[in-house]
């Protein structure tokens, strides 16, 4: 896994060359020397969960159509295989870029969001967009010979256009002077959580890797269903992380408690308070003040939401 991580990188610094000096966005020598920057900070900063199981799965596919265990990558493979992980990765990079100038955030991966910096700001829309932009242009210049380069184009599209659609329910759902917790609810938690989540995080590296294989993802919507499935429960997880978990640990403060967020926590104490606790919620979930925050999450620990996570958590494994 070392070496792998370690040729992965390398295919980034690789991709990293050929965008900046790519003519179709005519830098000039401080533009490229920004976009170094921002690119060094937002892409491969993370675990590269995403995009090292492009790699990953990429290898799995190829050892079961050949039969043969430890089947190894040809030098191309794992090159391709890693581009198209870095596409995941960048498409990731733009999303977090973006997500943290709407939620207003602080950290993220251990480090002050991008935005937060010193002469950034609001740059840091558009550098979200060149993060967009980027990705087209690396599938373009080392796919376009394939033959499933435009199921690769309509894979990253129809994956944007769920993220987006995820995030709009998202944001919509936490209207600032609007707020109404009548309008959560495990349905509308799943749909946010399918839609801004499962689909590039779970769906998006595997289906890059049927792809390759020769695959036609339509063939494999079983395999869809359980990835968006898994896609659920790791926001239910990141949920209970940005409440419980320790900041050192998962590299970000947790805001969801004061930006009205509608998170699997607060839509099981929904189902589980009483009038009283109802009441508690509803006077502080989404204020910014520490102590309303600090009544949210002992409401938390009243319902016992830290079992009925580890309950959650034991089931879903289970099945």
């Amino acid at each position: 896994m070392a070496e792998l991580k370690k040729e992965f990188l390398n295919v980034y610094s690789v991709l990293k060359k050929e965008l900046l000096h790519d003519p179709a966005f005519s830098l000039t020598e401080d533009s490229r020397n920004w976009v170094e920057r921002m690119l060094d900070y937002n892409v491969p900063g993370g675990k590269l969960n995403r995009g090292l199981s492009v790699v990953d799965s990429y290898k799995l596919l190829k050892e079961l159509s050949s039969s043969k265990k430890g089947a190894q990558l040809t030098e191309s493979e794992i090159f391709h295989s890693s581009v198209l992980g870095w596409c995941v990765e960048w498409l990731q990079a733009c999303a977090l870029v973006l997500d943290d100038i709407m939620d207003s955030s602080h950290t993220r991966r251990g480090q002050m969001c991008w935005y937060k910096l010193p002469k950034v700001g609001m740059i840091a829309i558009n550098d979200g967009l060149i993060l967009r932009n980027h990705v087209p242009r690396i599938l373009k210049k080392h796919f376009r010979s394939k033959p499933y380069y435009l199921e690769l184009l309509d894979l990253f599209h129809e994956v944007e256009c769920q993220t987006v659609g995820g995030q709009m329910i998202d944001l919509i759902t936490t209207l600032v002077g609007e707020i109404d917790l009548s309008e959560y609810s495990l349905p509308t938690h799943r749909q946010i959580t399918v839609s801004k989540t499962s689909y590039y995080s779970f769906y998006l590296p595997v289906a890059c890797a049927l792809l390759m294989t020769g695959e036609k993802l339509e063939s494999h919507s079983g395999m869809k269903d359980i990835l968006i499935e898994m896609g659920s429960y790791f926001q239910v997880q990141d949920d209970y992380l940005d409440c419980f978990g320790d900041p050192e640990v998962i590299g970000k403060i947790g805001s969801d408690i004061e930006d009205f967020k509608c998170t699997w926590l607060v839509v099981k104490a929904l189902e589980l308070c009483n009038e009283e606790q109802k009441k508690i919620l509803y006077d502080n979930y989404g204020k910014k003040d520490p102590e309303s925050v600090a009544r949210v999450k002992d409401l938390y620990k009243t319902l016992k939401l830290q079992d009925v996570f580890e309950e959650t958590r034991k089931r879903r494994t289970r099945s």
